[in-house]
């Protein structure tokens, strides 16, 4: 259905943007809808993905926007890939941190300039009677919001026929919210982490160093 979880958050993690932002990365990119948005803010983008289908395919859409400043799309993984050190003003993490160790963050953190900021968009695994009814109210919403995107392509009389899109791998989340929250405190101290809607957390670490 077209209604992704992640692109709903876009602008709230756009919030997060420093001012004057010139360095972006963005990790686990898949097909670069995010990092197009950043670029056409203006901000210089370095942006990977493990997978060198969805690369291939994030190539091929800035390609076709025509934008004056595309993204640097890399097949890379963010747990080997060298990052310098103290350089990107903002990273973003959507939906893909729960691929790889939770540490990663400090290899991401090391990669942020004075003042930059990290935005973490993740995945929990859900245990107990809070995830639970937050899952419950989510859930209708949900369906809601899809039906009626649904609807309003399906009114377009011109349309064109959608192009079949490389997915990334899916993995389900193994860590609960508690756990991610205390593991956070440990290696992004002063960081900040409030629960989303859709089956998502926000996790927000300003570098003050």
């Amino acid at each position: 259905m077209p209604f992704d979880h992640n692109d709903h958050y876009h602008r709230l993690l756009l919030r997060h943007l420093p001012r004057n932002c010139g360095t972006a990365l963005d990790v686990g990119c898949g097909t670069g809808r995010f990092a197009r948005r950043l670029a056409g803010l203006g901000v210089e983008v370095d942006a990977i993905d493990p997978s060198a289908q969805v690369i291939a395919q994030a190539r091929a859409l800035s390609e076709r926007s025509g934008a004056h400043r595309p993204p640097d799309f890399r097949q890379a993984d963010a747990i080997a890939v060298e990052l310098p050190p103290g350089h990107y003003d903002f990273i973003s993490c959507l939906a893909s941190l729960h691929h790889m160790p939770f540490d990663t963050v400090t290899r991401l953190r090391n990669a942020l300039a004075p003042g930059g900021v990290l935005v973490v968009l993740g995945c929990y695994r859900e245990q107990g009677l809070s995830d639970g009814l937050w899952s419950l109210a989510a859930a209708p919403t949900n369906a809601l919001i899809r039906l009626a995107v649904a609807a309003t392509e399906t009114a377009r009389p011109t349309a064109s026929p959608r192009r079949p899109r490389t997915k990334a791998p899916v993995k389900q989340p193994t860590i609960l919210l508690p756990e991610i929250r205390h593991r956070a405190a440990a290696l992004l101290p002063g960081s900040r982490i409030r629960r989303l809607l859709f089956w998502r957390y926000l996790l927000v670490f300003h570098n003050e160093t």
